[in-house]
């Protein structure tokens, strides 16, 4: 088996710097990491040679905040997404039980994708069951804050009757129930596995698991199954911490299973919920709070809380990756990072009041941000925050100002295609639609800069994970949608991470 890879004839693209040979080079990567750049290196006898034949090279691809299992298991469930009505969505499900063989032997029937801000009324359990029949439903919403769930299914999950949705809290604690529910129809490290392959066939290298489950148990078992082609830095939840701890783990520690690719991630704490529920803490009230018993959204801890779980975090070894939405919850945020003296990211910072970004470059908060999410948001932003909609997704504003930026897709909120999240970070926009806050933009090369975990330009000493490309990433194009569309369909020739092959294409 080779001990070695070696890649021929590859171009390296600039990445952090502008520093990169004008010519092709030869990569050899020995024992996971890059031993030597260079032209016309010999190979070894125990190299693996991948010829990459004039292909650009970029330092493998990561997505910072992933939910995985609900990724996977999205491609199972029935799609629920573009649906503007309560109605569109039933109807959506009365077809498909209509398709169903009697008797169904599936178990429930499970779906994703609605966003019901928008819609003309909230859904009610009566609707599901007017045309669920003896299945019991459960629908998930695209932000994951919202469970829509008929009467058949709430039994089911041990929850009393209700007539409406189930909301974040709530909703959150059922999901290993959901997923249990959902892996009933197929097999869970079945769907696993091809979710993976497709992140290597993208370029993807490692993400940042932020599944609401007991990771730290699920990731060593999966490793051990062979389910082990990218690197993973699965977070913990506040009610696995102290199994964590016992565990001996703490953020960067590697897992005796994993050879390396699986680490410890942050202590992952909610302090307020989602635009899409309208239960982002805010500044100031929702433009349509008329409606709203909250009217500036909801904080789930007060300060004294939320210090007392980041202190918990600090004092057992781990950062803390904290979601923060609105403004309100980010500036709370930055206020527990510098009273307890923790580290760590905010997760999303969807609205940010700008003066709070020289707080995050100066406490060194990261921004773990999502830009596939201004795609899907901006008709819900105009609606509920038309005052504040220049403060939303400030990508520029907070790279200028000295904050380090981590891309991701939140999947499956947006899909785990990490071009497709640069592509948004540079143009704001999809299809013909005008550019949203253009000087909020991205270059391509701040966004590629942005999912590589830090890793920069290829050189002795990097990690060994590559990804080739058929094109130059960083072509100049004429404008930012062309630049959008390069980046949407490039072309990934290959994937290797620690060197070992993952995706070919070639």
């Amino acid at each position: 088996m080779p001990t070695s890879t070696l890649i021929r004839r590859a171009r390296l693209v600039p990445v952090r710097t502008n520093a990169a040979p004008d010519s092709p080079v030869d990569i050899r990567i020995s024992d996971g990491v890059v031993t030597e750049v260079g032209a016309d290196l010999r190979p070894g006898p125990d190299d693996n040679v991948l010829d990459a034949a004039g292909r650009w090279a970029v330092p493998g691809l990561w997505d910072a905040h992933v939910h995985l299992t609900a990724w996977a298991q999205s491609r199972a469930k029935l799609d629920v997404s573009g649906t503007a009505s309560a109605l569109e969505v039933t109807r959506i499900v009365a077809d498909h039980v209509a398709s169903l063989p009697s008797p169904w032997q599936g178990g429930a029937i499970v779906g994703y994708g609605f966003r019901p801000a928008t819609w003309p009324a909230a859904p009610t359990v009566a609707e599901l069951d007017a045309v669920s029949g003896a299945h019991p439903v459960i629908l998930g919403s695209a932000d994951i804050h919202t469970g829509w769930v008929n009467s058949k299914a709430l039994a089911l999950l041990g929850v009393g009757p209700r007539t409406g949705p189930l909301l974040e809290g709530e909703w959150f604690d059922l999901q290993p129930a959901v997923a249990r529910l959902t892996a009933a129809g197929g097999d869970a490290d079945l769907m696993l596995r091809a979710a993976v392959a497709d992140a290597a066939a993208v370029g993807v290298v490692g993400v940042v698991d932020f599944e609401m489950a007991a990771n730290h148990l699920d990731w060593p078992r999966r490793f051990d199954a062979g389910i082990d082609q990218l690197r993973v830095r699965p977070v913990t939840y506040a009610e696995h911490l102290d199994d964590a701890i016992a565990a001996g783990l703490r953020t960067g520690a590697e897992f005796s299973s994993g050879g390396g690719l699986l680490t410890q991630g942050s202590l992952k704490i909610f302090s307020d919920g989602s635009l899409n529920t309208r239960t982002a803490y805010c500044c100031e009230p929702y433009a349509d709070a008329h409606a709203l018993e909250s009217p500036r959204g909801q904080r789930v801890y007060s300060l004294a809380e939320l210090e007392a779980l980041l202190t918990r975090g600090r004092r057992g070894g781990f950062d803390i990756a904290l979601h923060a939405i609105g403004d309100a919850a980010v500036d709370q945020a930055l206020t527990a990072f510098e009273s307890t003296g923790t580290r760590g990211s905010i997760e999303h910072a969807q609205l940010i009041r700008l003066e709070d970004v020289a707080r995050m470059r100066a406490l060194g908060v990261r921004a773990s941000v999502q830009p596939g999410h201004l795609l899907d948001d901006r008709d819900v932003t105009n609606q509920c925050w038309p005052d504040r909609a220049d403060r939303c997704f400030a990508l520029r504003s907070m790279l200028d100002g000295g904050v380090e930026l981590a891309l991701g897709s939140d999947a499956p909120v947006s899909p785990l295609d990490p071009w497709g999240a640069m592509a948004a970070a540079v143009h704001r926009a999809s299809g013909d639609d005008d550019p949203w806050n253009p000087d909020e933009s991205l270059t391509a090369a701040q966004a590629l800069a942005a999912s590589t975990d830090g890793q920069g330009t290829i050189v002795v000493g990097s990690r060994g994970d590559v990804v080739l490309v058929d094109e130059d990433p960083l072509r100049s194009t004429g404008s930012t949608a062309d630049t959008a569309h390069l980046l949407r369909n490039i072309g990934v020739a290959a994937t290797v991470v620690a060197g070992r092959v993952t995706h070919l294409a070639m």
